[in-house]
């Protein structure tokens, strides 16, 4: 398997534990789709109506399996050529060689990393808690306003689904945020 296939199975698994309810199979289990693309998409955190518009394909009767694989034997480093620029020295821009083990972090890189990552997430999430309060307003608690196009009933119930979904969706995006955020120091 690789990298990149063995990427998109950890990016599965973090969609099936991030994921809200959804549609589920006869025997009780969470309906799984394919959906196409340049990587190819398992997930089972789309509803129905998602699936149909993206083209997902139910995948049915097959067990899902994951592998893993084994770890890789370490390259040899290369002796450094004392430059700091990265690629000077190097044949076509090529990274410059790993670090050896006794090296460290600047700490004050380390720093403004982490107050990168804290400002990139405290952004996502605030603008996730606006889309959270846009959704609930126009859930309305259960009973939002009929559009015209929802003469019968049951469309009227699918949507109202969806959207009770679509709210459990981004409360799970939003504590997994608030999860990340607190992991880092402050």
């Amino acid at each position: 398997m690789s990298r990149p296939a063995s990427l998109a199975v950890a990016a599965w698994g973090l969609l099936l534990c991030l994921a809200g309810p959804g549609v589920y199979a006869q025997d009780g289990s969470r309906a799984v789709y394919r959906c196409p693309g340049p990587p190819v998409l398992y997930t089972d955190a789309v509803t129905v109506q998602e699936a149909k518009d993206k083209g997902c394909r139910t995948i049915e009767g097959a067990p899902v399996t994951i592998v893993q694989t084994p770890a890789r034997a370490p390259r040899p480093v290369a002796a450094s050529t004392g430059s700091t620029v990265a690629g000077a020295g190097n044949p076509a821009g090529a990274a410059p060689a790993a670090r050896s083990a006794d090296s460290r972090i600047d700490p004050n890189a380390q720093r403004l990393r982490d107050t990168d990552a804290r400002r990139i997430l405290s952004e996502e999430l605030r603008a996730d808690e606006e889309r959270l309060a846009t959704l609930q307003r126009e859930y309305n608690n259960g009973e939002p306003e009929r559009r015209g196009d929802e003469r019968n009933f049951q469309r009227y119930a699918d949507r109202v689904a969806e959207m009770k979904a679509g709210i459990l969706r981004k409360e799970a995006d939003i504590a997994a945020l608030r999860r990340e955020l607190a992991k880092l120091p402050p």
